[in-house]
């Protein structure tokens, strides 16, 4: 299925449009009508744009020439599209006249703005992709009546990477990358929604004089310009005229919360390090000794009340960076942090947007803090939720406010949720569904359907649906000596194409080749179970445990290798040694695979996750985790150590000891 840029930008220009009653505004900031809403100072933003252009190129001395379309329609299940989600900062100066001159520069991460072309005469073409850009940019506005419309016009620059041929198939593939400068021009309009808070929409076009790279392999040189229109929406907070003066660095940024409109954001760096432990032989997806690897991301957490009870979020997000190994080594992967796809430049996603419908159903009244994908307010005891579009299964299944979070908690796959669980997602994790929760007393019973990848551990989810996953779980609260606690069971069905470790090993011995996992899929089921529990000890101690098994011979849908799984920890409140704000977790887990599985990895099996090229000596995964964890002005500040033994379950390799750091703020 192909969908045009207009889906999310619809979506995005309902949320934007949602705030502006003015209603809304008298409630939740009186002192501050539109009409004196004060524009000077600095300010901070964010902005998710709608891209089209072209780019006119010529080769030599191949002779070819033409243009290439940069425009790329929205794909629902690939994620993918022509859209750029960026960053802004600048300076406004309000004249006693109301006239408005300013100065702002962005910095943009597409996700997806290039093409290819297959220049006629030649054997080859070359692929055009846009990695970075930004501008700096001057602005000359008025305002009048709550409302600042603008003109902009400044620099713009671009990093692109061009490759000769598009298709490393047809023939030895060179890439070159290119800085281009050039010139940035709009206009758009803000509207302010709190004394801090303001909405921006924007159309900016750009241009890129010729810029000319070389394939010195293929002989062949490349000259090429760009032009591209953008239509932005946007948010800006302001810090102020004078930034010695802002607490902005100290307490953060404040959420906006309105009546039926709601903003918030989060940023998460980690650095994590492997150093030398003992590695006689390797193969493809070993983990590599002495290596270290860091990831980045940036999410903004926007909500609108649509009516009653019904709340639409969206979440654009930038991604940057990769796990050791490229996520490949342990099947317990010590950061949940990093995705199996990996980027050396930040990218444009739209990992959620989601329906929320809460039917109350009576029982005494509940408070609802606000934060990311939730509105403060009000809710009844007995409910039933329903959530529908795209979002985590681990957002609503297998929730263990000590162990699920790894921008917060425990950073290791499995101990943030239970390796068996082999939950419906993309490779970042995300998928299409609709799951169901019943609130009633002290029980939860919660359902779910949810789609799956096209193929295991793949990038794309099946657009037919024709392969799916259901979900139930059962959730109990209870109290033992006065101190809360839960336990949840946790099952769930797959269908989908899946191959067996049995057949693949007998099909490689019957020809004599190495066993291959995807030489064997064909349509069939695959189940697992599993359970948890979230226990409060003291009022500064509380404990989770978590135990699963899985289908044993079938591979890994979405997950990691996991056919029997334990873990269990603590967490700890700094309170105990008079820092309230400090957390230390201990963790440990046991990871477990079946014969079946180890057959196939001996005989050089690979999986999405592992394989050494053999496996003579397995044995279990064994990991130990602990964090300390404390707040630093605005930010927490991580320290984390981790203890692998038989990492991808050989006792040959290792064992591997790992150290991480994670900077984290939130509002």
């Amino acid at each position: 299925m192909r969908n045009t840029l207009l889906f999310p930008i619809l979506t995005a220009a309902t949320v934007c449009a949602a705030p502006a009653g003015a209603a809304d505004l008298a409630r939740k900031a009186p002192e501050a009508p539109r009409a004196v809403f004060d524009w000077s100072g600095f300010y901070i933003g964010a902005h998710f744009s709608a891209v089209a252009g072209h780019s006119n190129w010529s080769s030599t001395p191949a002779g070819g020439s033409g243009s290439i379309d940069l425009f790329d329609a929205f794909q629902l299940f690939k994620g993918t599209g022509s859209y750029v989600i960026g960053l802004q900062a600048g300076y406004n100066w309000m004249l006693p006249s109301r006239w408005l001159i300013g100065i702002e520069a962005d910095l943009n991460s597409p996700n997806t703005l290039g093409g290819n072309t297959l220049p006629s005469g030649t054997v080859g073409g070359h692929d055009h992709q846009a990695l970075l850009g930004g501008t700096v940019r001057g602005r000359v506005g008025y305002a009048f009546g709550g409302w600042l419309p603008y003109v902009t016009a400044g620099f713009a620059w671009s990093y692109d990477r061009l490759r000769w041929p598009p298709d490393p198939a047809l023939a030895q593939q060179e890439t070159a990358l290119l800085w281009r400068l050039g010139w940035a021009a709009g206009a758009g309009v803000d509207v302010p929604l709190s004394p801090a808070w303001s909405a921006r929409a924007e159309y900016l076009a750009t241009g890129f004089g010729s810029g000319t790279v070389s394939f010195p392999i293929a002989g062949q040189s490349v000259s090429s310009d760009v032009l591209t229109h953008a239509v932005r929406l946007g948010l800006n907070y302001r810090l102020g005229e004078d930034l010695t003066k802002s607490d902005v660095f100290t307490k953060g940024i404040d959420a906006l919360e309105l009546e039926r409109f709601a903003v918030h954001g989060q940023s998460t760096f980690t650095w994590q390090y492997a150093p030398g432990f003992r590695s006689p032989y390797s193969g493809t997806n070993s983990l590599a000794p002495n290596q270290a690897r860091e990831t980045f991301d940036a999410t903004l957490y926007i909500g609108a009340k649509l009516w009653d009870g019904a709340e639409f979020w969206v979440n654009p997000e930038i991604n940057q960076g990769f796990g050791l190994s490229g996520t490949f080594g342990i099947a317990s992967f010590p950061s949940a942090e990093s995705y199996k796809v990996g980027a050396n430049y930040p990218y444009a996603r739209v990992p959620r947007y989601f329906v929320r419908q809460t039917l109350d159903l009576g029982g005494a009244v509940e408070t609802v803090q606000g934060g990311p994908n939730q509105f403060a307010g009000k809710q009844s005891a007995e409910r039933i939720v329903i959530t529908a579009g795209k979002f985590s299964v681990g957002d609503i299944f297998d929730v263990n406010k000590y162990a699920h979070d790894p921008r917060v908690d425990f950073l290791n796959w499995g101990l943030a949720d239970a390796l068996t669980f082999d939950y419906a997602a993309d490779a970042w994790a995300f998928t299409y569904g609709t799951a169901v929760e019943w609130y009633t007393g002290a029980w939860t019973v919660r359902g779910g359907v949810f789609d799956l990848p096209q193929t295991p551990n793949s990038t794309d989810l099946d657009s037919s649906f024709g392969q799916f996953q259901l979900i139930g779980e059962l959730e109990h609260r209870h109290e033992l000596w006065g101190l809360a606690g839960k336990v949840l069971v946790t099952g769930f069905l797959n269908r989908a194409r899946l191959g067996n470790f049995t057949d693949a090993v007998r099909a490689a011995q019957a020809t004599g080749t190495t066993p291959s996992i995807a030489d064997v899929r064909r349509y069939t089921s695959k189940t697992g179970l599993s359970a948890s529990l979230e226990q409060q000890l003291t009022a500064d101690i509380g404990m989770f445990a978590r135990a699963g098994f899985s289908s044993p011979n079938l591979e890994t849908n979405a997950f990691t290798d996991s056919d029997r799984t334990v873990s269990a920890g603590l967490s700890l409140s700094g309170r105990m040694w008079g820092r309230a704000d400090d957390t230390i977790g201990i963790g440990g887990l046991l990871n477990h695979i079946s014969a079946s599985r180890i057959a196939y990895l001996d005989a050089g099996g690979l999986t999405a996750i592992i394989g050494d090229g053999r496996l003579p000596n397995p044995g279990d995964e064994k990991v130990f985790e602990a964090y300390y964890s404390l707040p630093v002005y605005s930010w927490r500040l991580t320290a984390d150590y981790q203890f692998v033994a038989n990492p991808a379950f050989n006792r040959d390799r290792g064992p591997v000891h790992l150290i991480a750091t994670r900077l984290r703020t939130q509002f």
